[in-house]
């Protein structure tokens, strides 16, 4: 773990202290949108019998990630024990943008089968980190991703949090305006009134947005008072309403369009009959949702903002996911032994010692 204690202007405490994993209602998740995306699209798959449409489609989104994941994952999923996914939502894809991008929604779900529910932890995109093989000491995290790609981000999230990441997934922001399109729509009943690019809402009264419009819903983060955090929030609503929708539409047009909408827009580390393991093993966890956050101070380090979280706070973090996911607990970041766990690190040199 990299030392936080460094010096620096602090500028604010951040959001007042929240408890860890509150159950959802109807405030959804953005990027629970690429858990509930495998578990739809392979459904629909399964009632309408055509796995070679889906199998081509995930050939295409598949990208290996880190070449040693840190644990057994086929063993993990053969148990049905709780899985872990990376959720990725990067800046591009629209708007003109094509480059690489940076990673501006990251979420961490745990998958638990037993106890059919979802455990998501957002991690804002400036938290100050050590990117593993970079040439600088410290980077927001967002940029772990446009320094090394899909495994440079899943490394530098478990050495954060010190918990195994079985698979990652990666949508940008032009995949989530299409899919939008492809179910005609979502509706929200917006947390603040504003208007930005495509988007014109009033507090409290509820809209139907295309996909422009909830792209750019989802994008603001300068008029909202909470900045980065309300940002989260309107994410997490507009894809658990896209989720939802989504999930009620059975046509065999429809199905195929939503593929379509994701055609080049989503990569991830799953092969097909991980999805296939997925849908039938891990569906029921669907049924319910808790939410984190991991919690920083604002900082200005070198003229730069950056989110620090405390150590205890990461700890906190920590043992909550790895309670989520069936693992033991750790007295502090830097433990070393893990007596209890079914797995061991096979992380790369670069990585901190991990525990799982």
């Amino acid at each position: 773990m990299q030392n936080n204690n460094q010096n620096f202007e602090r500028v604010s405490r951040s959001r007042a202290s929240q408890p860890h994993f509150k159950k959802k209602s109807h405030k959804g998740a953005w990027i629970t949108f690429l858990v509930f995306l495998v578990l739809l699209v392979t459904g629909l798959v399964v009632a309408h019998g055509i796995y070679v449409n889906m199998k081509n489609a995930a050939d295409k989104a598949y990208q290996p990630g880190l070449s040693t994941k840190a644990r057994n994952v086929s063993s993990v999923i053969a148990q049905n024990k709780p899985v872990s996914i990376l959720l990725l939502g990067t800046d591009t894809g629209a708007l003109g943008r094509h480059d690489t991008g940076r990673t501006d929604t990251i979420i961490l779900a745990t998958v638990n089968p037993k106890k059919k529910t979802i455990y998501l932890t957002s991690i804002p995109r400036d938290t100050k980190v050590t990117v593993p093989g970079d040439s600088q000491p410290y980077e927001k995290i967002n940029a772990a991703y446009t320094i090394g790609g899909a495994s440079s981000a899943v490394q530098t999230v478990q050495n954060l949090l010190n918990v195994p990441i079985d698979f990652y997934a990666i949508i940008n922001m032009g995949g989530l305006e299409k899919m939008v399109n492809a179910v005609g729509g979502v509706t929200v009943t917006p947390p603040l009134t504003f208007q930005y690019g495509a988007a014109n809402v009033v507090k409290g009264k509820t809209v139907t947005l295309n996909g422009a419009e909830a792209l750019a819903y989802s994008r603001m983060r300068h008029q909202d008072p909470a900045g980065d955090y309300g940002r989260q929030v309107r994410q997490r609503q507009v894809l658990q309403k896209l989720v939802l929708k989504g999930m009620n539409i059975s046509s065999l047009p429809r199905y195929k369009e939503i593929l379509n909408s994701v055609s080049g827009k989503l990569k991830t580390d799953m092969k097909f009959d991980d999805m296939v393991a997925l849908r039938e093993r891990y569906g029921v966890a669907t049924h319910h949702i808790k939410s984190q956050t991991l919690q920083g101070e604002t900082a200005v380090i070198n003229g730069i903002d950056y989110e620090v979280p405390t150590q205890q706070e990461l700890l906190t973090i920590s043992n909550s996911i790895r309670s989520s996911l069936g693992l033991s607990t750790l007295s502090s970041l830097n433990q070393t032994q893990d007596t209890t766990s079914d797995y061991s690190s096979t992380t790369s040199s670069t990585s901190t010692q991990i525990n799982y």
